[in-house]
């Protein structure tokens, strides 16, 4: 239990240092990780967002004070993200685990592998997101981090980014959105699991010494992930995290075929 109570540690620090320089990664890495240590999507998804109801509470008052938040932004992404959030963690918890595993790891690589493509993709011009553009974006990055496990940050900060949207803003905005996105979708698994939907809930308790190192790494890493990435070019951060979930996620398959 302690092994995996510091393993869980390191991997909540490091994942947390990772999401504060940019804005994504947190959920997707301890997502396959657990996945990785034979946990099922569900439980790995309602694990990942426990701890990150601590974790982006931390990131979301240090980019409110560093006014780094577009409250326009905000109010365009954050309904659509939680709407999309809930409906994923329903769908989630309504399927066999043992028959979404290999959807969610497949899913996992894809985000893996765009990672490494935004690593190497020259920015546009700055540009204001439109509403009609945002809206269901917030939609699809909800459902998919709730029913992958995580993607929030790798969707919607990536594909903002990606459209020419100020990147200082754009990971101020998306990670203060994801702690409200994620307060709802722990309480989506938490009202599956009290009202029965989630029928294949039992031995989630096995997982809280997990849950409770994704929280203590990401806490403790959270202060300090300005200060550490200055040390580290965001192209050689965003190089190791895909790289690092293409690895867990090819081990998941190996898994999955033995």
């Amino acid at each position: 239990m302690e092994t995996e109570f510091f393993t869980f540690a390191l991997v909540g620090f490091l994942a947390q240092i990772v999401d504060g320089a940019l804005g994504m990664a947190y959920g997707v890495v301890s997502s396959t990780m657990l996945l990785a240590f034979g946990v099922s999507p569900a439980y790995a998804s309602a694990t990942a967002h426990a701890a990150e109801v601590f974790t982006t509470a931390a990131s979301a008052t240090s980019h409110v004070t560093q006014r780094n938040v577009n409250w326009k932004l905000f109010w365009r992404l954050a309904p659509g993200g939680i709407v999309g959030g809930v409906l994923g963690a329903y769908v989630l918890t309504s399927i066999d685990g043992a028959v979404l595993r290999p959807y969610v790891t497949a899913y996992l690589t894809l985000m893996g592998g765009y990672i490494l493509y935004r690593a190497f993709r020259q920015r546009k011009a700055q540009l204001e997101p439109t509403a009609a553009a945002v809206v269901p974006l917030g939609v699809v990055g909800g459902f998919v981090d709730a029913a992958g496990g995580g993607g929030w940050g790798p969707v919607v900060t990536s594909t903002l980014i990606g459209s020419g949207s100020a990147p200082r803003y754009v990971v101020g905005t998306v990670n203060t959105v994801e702690f409200f996105l994620t307060v709802a979708i722990s309480a989506a698994f938490l009202v599956s699991l009290l009202t029965g939907h989630w029928a294949d809930a039992d031995g989630l308790a096995d997982h809280l010494m997990a849950l409770a190192g994704l929280i203590v790494g990401g806490l403790v890493a959270a202060p300090f992930a300005g200060l550490i990435v200055r040390k580290i070019p965001s192209q050689t951060l965003m190089i190791m995290v895909g790289c690092l979930v293409i690895l867990l996620a090819g081990y998941q398959t190996w898994q999955l075929l033995r």
